[in-house]
């Protein structure tokens, strides 16, 4: 039978599902494959709806009596964090609008942690490929970005307010939790899917000329440089294997919005 997996068309999760995707992994069965963002992967999720999914670390608290997070195939890391983007450098958030990709989203729950003391007037949630453009014409007072807008951001005119991923790091030594894969209880053998996609991210780094073709064609008209170092900066060790500092960080975000009373409690995997 067919497991469905949904995952972005980001040149990070295109890279390390290709195997997998394309019938290459001995013992793996037949993957139908949907791409979606990140916001709509965390509803989907909530929904029970794919078997093998992306999702949001932030979103964990409310996935994870039907969900299994797996060690492996996400995006953990360091000097990969968020951005806070205006026009000006300086600008007070109190008061304005912020445009952000999700309200779920690891990138959101950290800007929530971050602002606790000078919180925007508005928040609105705004399809991510929107974001810079919108700040850039006046839109947002500022906006929430992630993924290949760190190589980008400067061609909109924009500056950067915060790096949360330094703020992150710098609070705390760990790597940041960004996007976790999951496994559906009592349809997925989670470690059997775990083996399945590590081998598929060890092809995609054995072999990288053969994820190519499917990496460009969904990256979204991004340029070979830009798709290059998406993928260098979020296929890294971690993704490969959690370990303990990646399970640390996952507590660490999850119980830090706990105590500030953004997200449910969930048992620690520590």
């Amino acid at each position: 039978m067919a497991l469905s997996l949904a995952v972005s068309p980001c040149p990070n999760d295109t890279f390390v599902f290709h195997a997998l995707v394309h019938g290459l992994i001995p013992g793996a069965p037949e993957v139908n494959l949907t791409f979606a963002d990140v916001d709509v992967t965390n509803t989907a999720a909530e929904r029970g709806e794919f078997d093998l999914v992306k999702v949001s670390y932030a979103a964990l608290p409310w996935l994870l009596d039907d969900y299994e997070l797996l060690p492996t195939g996400g995006a953990l890391g360091r000097g990969c964090g968020p951005l806070v983007l205006a026009r000006e450098p300086d600008v007070d958030l109190a008061g304005k609008t912020v445009a952000v990709p999700g309200d779920r989203t690891t990138a959101y729950l950290l800007f929530r942690l971050w602002s606790a003391d000078r919180a925007p007037g508005r928040i609105e949630v705004v399809p991510f490929h929107q974001i810079m453009p919108g700040v850039a014409e006046g839109r947002y007072d500022a906006g929430l970005v992630i993924h290949e807008a760190r190589f980008t951001y400067q061609r909109y005119g924009l500056t950067a307010l915060a790096d949360l991923g330094e703020w992150w790091e710098s609070d705390t030594g760990l790597p940041i939790p960004l996007g976790a894969i999951l496994a559906r209880r009592g349809v997925v053998d989670p470690a059997e899917a775990t083996e399945w996609i590590r081998n598929s991210v060890s092809m995609a780094w054995a072999n990288p000329d053969a994820s190519r073709d499917f990496v460009v064609a969904n990256a979204q008209e991004m340029e070979p440089e830009v798709v290059q170092q998406h993928i260098d900066l979020y296929v890294n060790e971690f993704t490969l294997e959690l370990g303990r500092d990646g399970f640390a960080a996952a507590d660490a975000l999850l119980q830090r919005a706990t105590a500030a009373g953004l997200t449910p409690a969930v048992k620690p995997f520590l």
